[in-house]
């Protein structure tokens, strides 16, 4: 499944996934300090991501209670390739590439990026 989030979807499931679950108050009230939102607002975002499969609910008293129904790791996985596929023409390797030479990355942010690419390539060796 593609998943793909506007910047307000994301913050809702970013809040999900941080909370665990939450009903519609409760993220209108985390979101506040960043926009200030109609209930009704949140709320339909909630009922729009639900219908997309991306949330679960439940109803507690008068309330629904959302949850994640997909993983923080999963939606980046799908959000990147998609990326990927409509910047890069499918291929990884230009996006490395594009963020190494348009980054000012320092001698330790690179240092890392070695040591990654190494035990990435070890686990290969292993397998």
């Amino acid at each position: 499944m593609k998943i793909k989030l506007d910047d307000l979807q994301y913050r809702i499931m970013k809040i999900l996934w941080q909370e665990g679950e939450a009903s519609v108050a409760r993220v209108r009230d985390l979101l506040k300090s960043e926009r200030d939102l109609a209930i009704t607002t949140v709320g339909t975002v909630l009922t729009r991501l639900a219908k997309r499969n991306l949330v679960t609910h439940f109803k507690e008293g008068r309330q629904f209670i959302y949850k994640p129904a997909i993983s923080e790791k999963r939606a980046h996985s799908s959000m990147v390739q998609g990326l990927v596929n409509q910047l890069f023409k499918g291929d990884p390797g230009t996006l490395l590439n594009h963020l190494i030479t348009e980054n000012d990355f320092d001698e330790t942010e690179l240092d890392e990026l070695e040591r990654k690419i190494q035990a990435f390539k070890d686990s290969k060796g292993k397998s």
